[in-house]
């Protein structure tokens, strides 16, 4: 139950609306312009410093230490940012810390009598830290800590919840990697909402589980590299509908609930080419449903890098199209080395 999904806290809606519907929505758009550029396909990018956000096992492998900030220009009043600190440790570990923020703003308010009350907003966030280690030359492993929060009117206290990432990863060869992640065990929302005329009982939501597995190729020296990633998800959702009955003199709503389970695979691409040392263009195409068609959002952008003194600034820009909702995505990541 996040802001990114319109049909919250409703009942007796299709079995595919609430399949659409998972708490957290928000935090798996991407983390930056050039994982998203890449169609997020980064858990097993060993060889470009890629965030650890997508694989705590890359928290060992940075570049160096960085500062990232992402801010985004998205359709229907929608809004994501981005800001990450990360270092290696002494070169067998390494760390970072970061938040994402989604919000959307300018919602329509009305009440039971369809009558305007005002404007609305949903903000949401994201907290991480990882912790990664070097257990070899070519293995490392971590662990990601998240804290999340959702508030989605002031009427109704905000959840908050943790979950917990692990992953590996391991380079095979010079030019291969794999790795795996287990992504947001334990999260899960819970909502009371009495308070804003409920019937008292809690709701609960739970974050799909995850498990991604990935492969990274790269060629010419680093000039070239693809990476894909497939991922495995399963949610749970409670389908909630109220059936008339007549008991004795008069009529009543049953309230009947049903548990469900989905499963679902999805794929990511994502390409990158290094034209010149201090420019780069990418390319990637992520899948966002289980529909064969219509459910792929392709993406695209460039990076390019300057050296200021001692320090390298990069920036990172990029595309995408989300077929789904019919709307452009816009992100700009401004990176520091220190």
């Amino acid at each position: 139950m996040g802001c990114w999904m319109m049909g919250l806290m409703m009942v007796a809606i299709p079995v595919s609306q609430v399949f659409a519907q998972q708490a957290g929505a928000f935090a798996r758009v991407g983390f930056g312009a050039r994982g998203i550029a890449m169609g997020n396909a980064q858990a097993s990018d060993v060889f470009s410093g890629a965030s650890s956000y997508y694989n705590p096992a890359l928290a060992p492998l940075a570049e160096g230490q960085t500062i990232a900030a992402s801010v985004s220009k998205l359709s229907f009043d929608r809004s994501l940012q981005f800001l990450q600190l990360g270092a290696p440790l002494q070169g067998r570990a390494g760390f970072a810390v970061g938040i994402v923020h989604g919000a959307v703003s300018d919602i329509d308010g009305r009440d039971n009598s369809g009558f305007h009350t005002g404007s609305l907003s949903v903000d949401e966030y994201a907290g991480f830290l990882s912790f990664g280690l070097r257990f070899s030359e070519r293995v490392s492993g971590g662990i990601n800590l998240q804290v999340f929060q959702s508030d989605l009117y002031d009427g109704l206290s905000a959840s908050r919840t943790v979950g917990v990432d692990l992953g590996i990863a391991w380079r095979l060869k010079t030019n291969w990697a794999v790795a795996v992640v287990l992504d947001d065990l334990l999260a899960r929302y819970t909502w009371d909402g009495s308070a804003i005329g409920g019937s008292g009982s809690e709701v609960t939501d739970d974050f799909p589980r995850r498990l991604r597995f990935g492969l990274t190729h790269q060629r010419g020296e680093g000039k070239w590299l693809v990476s894909a990633e497939i991922e495995s998800r399963t949610s749970s959702a409670t389908l909630i509908t109220f059936e008339p009955r007549v008991l004795g003199d008069g009529a009543a709503r049953l309230r009947n609930e049903e548990s469900l389970t989905f499963r679902e695979t999805r794929f990511r691409l994502g390409a990158e080419a290094t034209l010149l040392e201090c420019f780069a263009l990418r390319a990637g195409l992520e899948q966002l449903g289980d529909e064969t068609l219509g459910s792929f959002r392709p993406s695209a952008g460039f990076s390019a890098e300057q050296p200021i003194g001692e320090l390298r600034l990069r920036i990172d820009y990029a595309f995408g199209m989300e077929a789904q909702a019919g709307g452009r995505m816009h992100f700009i990541t401004l990176r520091i080395l220190l």
